[in-house]
């Protein structure tokens, strides 16, 4: 098939805007718990009466402190409850928010805030504000720097406290006003996308492009965005997935809860027990290798493993016209033994996960849907306000990323190119009317992304244009199937295959420092050992050889791993070898270890 399309269900009026559902969801259902914010260490509820009287005060103050219709509003930090507060509030006076993730160096922040014109910026911490203040003298534009955590320790005195004082006189018809003002295709939002090659882009993305997103994901998953149900939002608000997702809850009366560290995502989602989650691959890998870690690591790695075969193949049994008896009574031991444990990880109330930014890979797939907690796996970029098309629990492909979203249409280009239309697609690149013209032809969006349309509608995604590699016998490999195969395996953290005009494919791979304790204890190499002791150790190599082995199945000879370099260390964003967002910033990669690929075709 070569173009599948799904018609919207509720289609944007002209003069509707992101924050008519603040206003709507306080009038009508004014006691529901929108938000649940953690203050020292406990959750407080937030009821939609609440939020939007807050909206309403920090609008005021950016009223009053000069803020204009269009006005482009940068906003750094981690992932708050601060940060959905303001977002709203930007939107409420006709403003633009412009997303900076909070790790972004100082040259980042200087290009977003310079190409956006920003005539404001918030930042969270005194770290940040030592960030800006060094570039902010090369900012005209910029008249505001607003810090959300005061100076006290409390965030006394904080950039909320500051303009909810500055618009105190003000009048809530002001704010009225200007809301009214702002209609569906005004610019909402430029986010810029972190950019694995070159300056990132700004995408300019309108109310209309937003409320598409949200209203094609209600009907896609009926189940998770109904009033009532939680979600805990951990992603940076940055990346577009989590903030349409949080956008989407706000719509729909989930409750939502933000946190920014990971190290206590465990601890956070068993005290939030939310309903569903939406992360990046990455972190299902990561739950997925905690659990396997543990089980070996207490004398229980037999048992995991076979609870692990027999989810993978209770899912794969679904997809084939059912699942027998025998499968179904050892499936249902292992839920006692071994699945519940996993869910209770999750918070114990867990019905789904929604998984975007990177293919997840299928086994993965298998297993967690297998244990009881399907992971539907979606695709979209910032270019797409996040999905473009999605999995759903009653529409469900193991391997692909789903039928296309309400309102969009996909359509494969004669050489592969996923190409999207609907309303869900960006208006342009901010500044940047070349970069436009080159992605956007009569309203359809060049992905850049390879993939395949199935009979019913269903999108495969099978390699990145740019990353296509061609060897020097001419052959065409796409590097995702291998690297999302090796992926997969506990003790692989990253990889990146080679091989660009070279006589065969290669691999770099990295150790996951999480599972490396474990593997290393269990073939007694010394708790002092580190990876780069080990980078040419026998057992080791032997291991990842396996992973090459098992990933080689996926593709034809011609296209296999035929050497790999074991590198001493991951690959890292503040080493910039990857992404915000994970991905991998292959030309850095490629010029950091070109020693390393190099003794693949010399050694």
């Amino acid at each position: 098939m070569r173009e599948f399309s799904v018609p919207a269900t509720s289609p944007v009026a002209a003069e509707e805007n992101l924050t008519d559902m603040v206003w709507a969801n306080a009038e009508r259902f004014g006691n529901a718990v929108s938000f649940r914010r953690r203050v020292d260490g406990t959750w407080v509820d937030v009821t939609a009466r609440d939020f939007a009287a807050q909206v309403l005060a920090v609008a005021k103050g950016l009223i009053a402190a000069g803020i204009g219709p269009g006005d482009r509003i940068g906003l750094l930090s981690k992932t708050r409850y601060e940060w959905s507060l303001l977002d709203f509030a930007i939107w409420s006076v006709g403003g633009v928010t412009v997303p900076i993730y909070e790790t972004s160096s100082a040259e980042q922040v200087e290009w977003i805030l310079s190409d956006s014109a920003a005539k404001a910026v918030f930042i969270e911490t005194a770290a940040h504000r030592g960030t800006v203040d060094g570039v902010v003298d090369r900012l005209p534009e910029v008249r505001h720097v607003w810090q959300i955590d005061g100076p006290g320790a409390d965030g006394a005195a904080g950039a909320i406290d500051e303009l909810t004082a500055l618009g105190a006189e003000s009048s809530d018809d002001d704010v009225r006003e200007r809301r009214r003002l702002v209609g569906a295709d005004d610019t909402a939002t430029i986010v810029y996308t972190s950019g694995t090659t070159g300056r990132p882009k700004g995408c300019e993305l309108t109310h209309r492009n937003l409320l598409s997103e949200v209203r094609g994901a209600l009907v896609a998953f009926p189940e998770l965005l109904i009033a009532g149900n939680s979600l805990l939002v951990f992603l940076p608000l940055a990346h577009i997935l989590a903030r349409a997702l949080a956008v989407c809850g706000v719509y729909a009366r989930v409750t939502l809860g933000h946190t920014s560290d990971v190290k206590n995502l465990l601890e956070d989602l068993a005290s939030f027990r939310p309903s569903f989650v939406v992360a990046v691959p990455r972190v299902f890998e990561k739950v997925y290798n905690g659990a396997k870690q543990k089980a070996h690591a207490g004398g229980k790695g037999k048992i995991f493993d076979a609870a692990e075969a027999t989810a993978v193949e209770y899912s794969q049994a679904m997809d084939k016209g059912g699942v027998g008896l025998a499968l179904k009574v050892k499936h249902a031991v292992f839920s006692k033994l071994v699945y519940a444990k996993l869910k209770a990880a999750l918070g114990g109330r867990c019905i789904a996960a929604v998984s975007g930014g990177a293919p997840l890979g299928e086994r993965l797939a298998h297993f967690f849907r297998g244990v009881g907690v399907p992971v539907l796996e979606g695709y979209g970029l910032t270019e797409t306000s996040a999905a473009a098309a999605v999995n759903t629990q009653k529409a469900f492909r193991v391997g692909t990323v789903g039928q296309p979203l309400g309102g969009t249409s996909v359509r494969i280009a004669d050489d592969g190119e996923i190409l999207i239309k609907g309303g869900v697609v960006f208006r342009s690149y901010w500044n940047n009317p070349e970069a436009t013209k080159e992605s956007l032809e009569d309203g359809w969006f060049h992905s850049g992304d390879i993939g395949e349309l199935d009979s019913d509608g269903f999108l495969r995604i099978t390699g990145r244009k740019k990353e296509i590699i061609v060897t020097a016998g001419g052959k065409n490999v796409s590097p995702a199937v291998l690297e999302d195969r090796l992926r997969a395996h506990p003790l692989i953290s990253q990889c990146m295959v080679v091989g660009d005009a070279q006589p065969f494919i290669g691999a770099l791979v990295t150790i996951d420092p999480e599972f490396f304790p474990t593997w290393r204890k269990q073939h007694d190499k010394g708790d002092d050992v580190t990876v780069a002791d080990l980078v040419t150790d026998a057992d080791l190599v032997a291991e990842i050889q396996a992973a090459v082995d098992d990933a080689n199945l996926a593709v034809s000879k011609a296209e296999a791993i035929r050497k790999f370099r074991i590198l001493p260390a991951d690959f890292t964003e503040a080493s910039g070898e990857i992404t915000p967002s994970l991905k991998l910033r292959r030309t850095i990669v490629a010029g950091k270890y070109s020693d390393d690929i190099a003794a693949i075709y010399t050694k």
